[in-house]
């Protein structure tokens, strides 16, 4: 597999159409992210789009030495930032792809499943932006503080507080669902 470095100086030496690469690659993941951001798969399908049309408009800025998705990502958490300011958030769903936010290797049986990702998702509705947006970086995107201050702008000890905020929160959210 070609690396997203080698696609995007293929795309700068003027093979535009191996620019779709890259919209393979990420924008399914990124659309369950956005989704978590935006609260809905609509403006969230909207928001990676417009990324992409971003980041392709910007490319020539791109720099090998950073991964590309994380370039992307923090293009993506910006447009998300805009959506959500501008108030177009609609209804707040959370469709089956939070499967994002639960360990692949969870044992439950799919109705089981299916309420976890329900239970999950209600969960981190109920976080702040700040600090969903920590979690998600780097639970599920797998970032480190260093790369998700990068993204969002944010100082690495104000991330870790709002990482171990947000886990705290969590946890005391689905405590008291599993109570009920």
């Amino acid at each position: 597999m070609e690396s997203d470095a080698a696609v995007v100086k293929r795309v700068l030496n003027g093979e535009v159409e191996a620019f779709s690469i890259l919209v393979e690659r990420y924008f399914d993941h990124y659309v369950r992210f956005a989704v978590h951001l935006v609260g809905n798969r609509e403006d969230a399908e909207e928001v990676v789009q417009d990324t992409f049309l971003r980041a392709y408009r910007a490319l020539g800025r791109y720099e090998e030495r950073e991964r590309f998705g994380a370039w992307l990502l923090r293009i993506l958490v910006n447009r998300a930032r805009t959506v959500s300011a501008m108030g177009r958030r609609r209804e707040k769903l959370f469709p089956d792809q939070a499967d994002a936010v639960l360990p692949e290797t969870a044992q439950a049986h799919p109705e089981e499943r299916a309420a976890l990702r329900e239970e999950m998702a209600r969960a981190l509705d109920q976080l702040g932006r700040d600090q969903r947006e920590a979690f998600l970086l780097h639970y599920v995107e797998g970032l480190s503080y260093e790369e998700i201050a990068a993204v969002t702008g944010s100082g690495i000890s104000a991330l870790k507080m709002r990482v171990k905020r947000s886990c705290e929160r969590l946890r005391e959210i689905l405590q008291g669902v599993n109570r009920v």
